[in-house]
C-alpha cells in the first residue's frame, strides 16, 4: 500500500512508496497500521537489495525509523495508555516485547556493518522476524488497551503528545523541502530532525522563503551545536546547509 503526504492541496513524495496524511491517524489502530507499513517498506528495501550487495544504507534507514518512531511509540504508550497500578500478565508481556524489539533493533544496527557472523540468510531471517514480532506486538497491544477501560477506539498517541509520525517521512533524507511541512508544525518537525543528526553529518534545507529562522531556533535549542551555511539566498529559492558540530 502507498501513502500520500498531502499539504495544502498538493502531494509530496518524501521517498518511493512512503506515505502519511498531513494530520495523521487519529486512532491507535490507525497509528499502528502506519508504523507497520513504514517498517515493512524499509524492511522490503533491505531484502530487495541483499541479493546484489550488503544493504548497509537500507539497514541504517530501517534502524533509524525503528529507533525514532517505533521505540518511541512503545515508550509513549507505556505511560499514556497503560493503566496505573500493578501490571497484570498481559501488560507485563508488553514490557518484555519492548525489550525484545530493542534487542532486535540493536542487532540490525550491528548487521549494517556486516562481519563474519552475518550471512544473507541470517539477515533475511532477522528482518522477517522483526516485522512478524512487531505485527503481533501491535495487535496484542491494541487488544489489551481496549480491555483496560480505554475509550474505543483508542486515541492515537500522536494526538496526545502533539508529535506526528509523518514528520519523519517528510524530513528523512539528505535534502528537506521545508515548504512541504505543515506550517503549524514546521519548527517542531525540523528541530526534531536536526537534533537527531549525528555529529559531522549534514543536511540541506530548501524553501521558497528565507531560512534564517531555522538557525535562530536551533541556536537557542543547542547553542553552538550546529553550523549553518547558505547555499542559495533568494530571491525565489533559498537553500541552507546545516551541519551537526562536535561539542567541546
Amino acid at each position: 500500500m502507498r501513502f500520500v503526504i498531502t499539504h495544502q492541496d498538493r502531494q509530496v513524495a518524501p521517498q518511493p512508496g512512503a506515505t502519511a496524511t498531513a494530520t495523521g491517524p487519529r486512532t491507535l489502530a490507525g497509528e499502528h497500521e502506519l508504523l507497520l507499513q513504514q517498517v515493512t517498506l524499509r524492511a522490503d528495501a533491505v531484502l530487495a537489495t541483499l541479493p546484489h550487495r550488503w544493504p548497509r544504507a537500507e539497514l541504517a534507514a530501517l534502524v533509524g525509523y525503528l529507533r525514532t518512531e517505533v521505540l518511541r511509540q512503545a515508550a509513549d504508550e507505556e505511560w499514556l495508555l497503560f493503566p496505573a497500578g500493578p501490571a497484570d500478565a498481559g501488560f507485563a508481556r508488553l514490557g518484555d516485547d519492548h525489550v525484545r524489539l530493542r534487542r532486535l533493533v540493536d542487532l540490525l544496527a550491528g548487521a549494517a556493518a556486516g562481519g563474519p557472523d552475518w550471512r544473507p540468510a541470517r539477515l533475511v531471517a532477522t528482518v522477517r522476524d522483526l516485522v512478524a514480532q512487531l505485527k503481533r506486538h501491535l495487535e496484542v497491544e491494541e487488544s489489551l488497551v481496549a480491555g483496560a477501560g480505554t475509550p474505543h477506539p483508542a486515541t492515537a498517541t500522536a494526538l496526545l503528545t502533539g508529535r506526528r509520525h509523518q514528520w519523519y517521512a517528510l524530513t528523512e533524507g539528505p535534502v528537506v523541502d521545508v515548504d512541504a511541512l505543515p506550517a503549524d508544525h514546521a519548527i517542531a518537525a525540523l528541530s526534531e530532525r536536526l537534533l537527531r543528526l549525528p555529529v559531522g553529518d549534514r543536511i540541506e534545507l530548501r524553501s521558497g522563503s528565507d531560512l534564517g529562522w531555522v538557525w535562530r531556533r536551533l541556536d537557542r535549542l543547542d547553542p553552538g551545536g550546529f553550523g549553518f551555511r547558505y547555499l542559495r539566498e533568494g530571491p525565489d529559492r533559498w537553500a541552507m546547509q546545516v551541519t551537526r558540530r562536535r561539542r567541546n
